[in-house]
């Protein structure tokens, strides 16, 4: 039986989570469904900026790289993260971009296989991939003499775990369907083929347990503006295995990954452990924001953790899908995530059959007018069936509310039978979609 609106609210005041909301400076009248894009704005975070820039910057100076511990921020914050990745401390640099950092811990990862076995010449990840990363992968492969080798599903890896492949490369969380992939299983099967493994957690860290060394990965990377709640353009973060770590070359030899940086020598030496994979000096005030968004979820640690918000999310998304389907199916909304919640990570995304496919964009743009903030994301103009059009909504369970979804697939729905997307301003386009 479909849940109602006061089902809903009964959830809601039994939910032991429910007060980690009051940390957001949340807009009054929205529902957010996008903190897997852009995390929302933590109350604790203008605060510590506005201190970072009136007193430790504007009255300290520059002694605050000691007073303020400015320099031990990218290593301290690191082990925050950690902390929801089944990190170690020690394992896990703030520092630069996800782009930056992928950049890194594949050159790292192919330089090792390279030594080991130059036979191996091939780099493995998803067609559906984040662009990014295979755009990164793509450079990496032209520099190093390999070759990068795309699937189009899961399944499709299977086959190619062999003698030729070097690195196996994989968002944990797919940034368009949601799927998730077995962390451990996948893993295991790249390194049984002799591949090294590297994981983008940016749709994953904040949004499920993780355990990196428990699940033996090789090198992680990650994002802090989605579940972290970091902010805008926040820096990324780093993992390497401490098997690696010592021998490992990054490629991006900075100041900041010296071993000793203010010994300005002309020669360089990588700093050990982590820290050798700093490059440049890191951004106090976005690490200073980033922080304070980290705070918001190691503050459900007595909650239960991860595993606690976990939970929360699957029941999130569950009442989602079930809304949507016994409300907005007869109308043409199709699930393109994964049904199984065990494959899916903590985001929903949905299509619309013909003859509605192409109303996608502003179907989003109507439902963001009306305060349920998701997002749009293109698919296959000539592949619509394989790779269609999806509008996509993240469950943050820090500050997502039962009765909320309840109200957004009212909202959705009402745009669709109302059919208020077609009004013209909502197929205005703007830069970012």
């Amino acid at each position: 039986m479909t849940l109602q609106r006061h089902d809903c609210r009964a959830l809601d005041q039994t939910d032991p989570l429910a007060a980690l909301k009051t940390q957001f400076d949340l807009p009054p009248g929205v529902i957010y469904l996008d903190g897997n894009s852009l995390g929302v704005l933590p109350r604790a975070t203008a605060t510590r900026v506005q201190q970072v820039i009136q007193q430790e910057w504007g009255q300290d100076l520059i002694k605050s790289w000691n007073t303020a511990g400015w320099i031990d921020l990218p290593e301290r914050i690191g082990n925050k993260i950690g902390r929801l990745l089944g990190a170690a401390p020690g394992q896990t640099l703030v520092a630069d971009s996800t782009s930056l950092n992928l950049y890194k811990v594949l050159s790292a990862a192919l330089s090792l296989q390279q030594a080991r076995d130059g036979a191996r010449k091939v780099i493995v990840s998803e067609r559906s991939n984040f662009p990014t990363d295979l755009y990164i992968a793509a450079s990496l492969a032209a520099q190093f003499g390999a070759r990068l080798q795309l699937v189009d599903s899961p399944e499709e890896i299977a086959p190619l775990l062999n003698n030729e492949l070097a690195v196996l490369m994989l968002t944990q969380v797919n940034y368009r369907s949601g799927y998730l992939h077995d962390m451990a299983a996948m893993t295991q099967a790249a390194h049984a083929a002799g591949a090294l493994m590297v994981w983008d957690l940016a749709h994953s860290a904040g949004a499920i347990p993780v355990d990196l060394n428990a699940a033996d990965a090789d090198f992680a990377i990650g994002c802090g503006y989605k579940y972290l709640n970091g902010g805008p353009g926040a820096p990324a973060f780093v993992w390497v295995h401490a098997r690696w770590i010592e021998s490992c070359r990054q490629p991006l030899a900075g100041w900041m990954g010296h071993a000793s940086p203010f010994q300005f020598t002309t020669d360089y030496a990588p700093a050990p452990g982590i820290r050798r994979f700093a490059c440049g000096t890191p951004a106090l005030l976005s690490l200073a924001a980033l922080e304070c968004g980290v705070d918001t979820l190691l503050a459900a640690e007595p909650l239960g953790g991860m595993a606690a918000l976990r939970q929360k999310s699957v029941a999130l998304t569950e009442l989602f899908i079930a809304l949507t389907e016994a409300r907005c199916g007869e109308l043409g909304v199709r699930l393109a995530s994964p049904r199984d919640a065990a494959q899916r990570g903590s985001q929903v995304c949905l299509s619309l059959a013909a003859p509605l496919e192409h109303a996608s964009y502003a179907v989003v743009q109507a439902l963001i007018e009306r305060g349920v903030i998701g997002d749009f994301r293109a698919g296959d103009p000539a592949r619509l069936e394989a790779v269609p059009h999806i509008l996509r909504f993240g469950f943050t369970p820090l500050y997502l509310s039962f009765t909320e979804v309840f109200d957004a697939v009212e909202h959705l729905y009402q745009v669709l039978k109302q059919q208020e997307w077609q009004a013209p301003r909502f197929a205005a386009k703007g830069k970012v979609t």
